[in-house]
């Protein structure tokens, strides 16, 4: 069994692990349940009532936060010509085609957040299926990195651009957020997550939708927030929830 230290104790003592709080009180009490010297990242995880076994009970696409992640994200942009142009002048820290698909394969170089690429070169990018799928990093169009429109989505992912996929047990986890940005920008981005993922249903997944779900920063422990309470919060800022 694996040993928690002093610190973990004293933070995990302000949380009632029985409990399930409001948006408000796990805002607030997230910031505090930290410890590491660093800013800690605030991670997310939402049980959700799909199949992830029938592709049309699948959750995959992706939103800008309205206060960013907190930190610097490097992007890659797989393209030629005129949209390599554009991807540079956006703000990819490497462009290229040839050179980066050798780059990967050859030299396992995995050193970015998001992989972008232009539709046209998907045939020669697919070759790193196998390298980049497992770590998440494989453009998709249904995500939106496979796409035309590269300037938006670099200026989007430099923004901070948010995966929502989820894993073969129906999770989305996902960071929404830094311990630093306080209560409110953190309700704020959290809110607009829930919000989107609510729109993200599959038409296909029947009954309840949102199961569980549960914050944390990185070294902290988990804390459950009322369903309920987050329609609540919803309905009161006029979104569908």
């Amino acid at each position: 069994m694996t040993s928690r230290g002093k610190k973990y104790a004293d933070v995990s003592a302000k949380v009632d692990t029985h409990k399930e709080y409001t948006v408000d009180e796990a805002m607030e009490l997230v910031v505090q349940a930290h410890y590491a010297k660093f800013d800690e990242t605030v991670d997310i995880a939402v049980n959700l009532g799909i199949d992830p076994r029938h592709a049309n009970q699948q959750v995959r696409s992706a939103l800008v936060l309205p206060n960013g992640l907190g930190k610097k994200v490097t992007v890659l942009v797989f393209a030629t010509d005129d949209k390599a142009a554009e991807a540079k002048e956006a703000g990819a820290d490497y462009v290229g085609l040839e050179d980066m698909v050798e780059k990967i394969s050859k030299q396992n170089w995995l050193d970015f957040d998001v992989a972008i690429a232009t539709p046209d070169v998907m045939s020669k990018v697919g070759r790193l299926g196998k390298v980049l799928g497992p770590r998440g990093l494989m453009p998709s169009p249904k995500v939106g990195t496979v796409t035309l429109d590269v300037a938006n989505v670099v200026s989007e992912s430099k923004a901070g651009r948010v995966e929502v996929r989820n894993d073969k047990n129906g999770v989305i986890h996902a960071p929404f957020g830094k311990v630093s940005f306080g209560k409110d920008n953190l309700k704020e981005n959290f809110l607009a997550f829930m919000s989107f993922l609510i729109k993200e249903k599959p038409a296909a997944s029947k009954g309840v939708f949102l199961r569980k779900i549960s914050v944390s920063t990185t070294m902290g422990p988990g804390i459950s927030i009322n369903v309920a309470d987050l329609r609540s919060e919803l309905k009161s800022k006029g979104i569908a929830a």
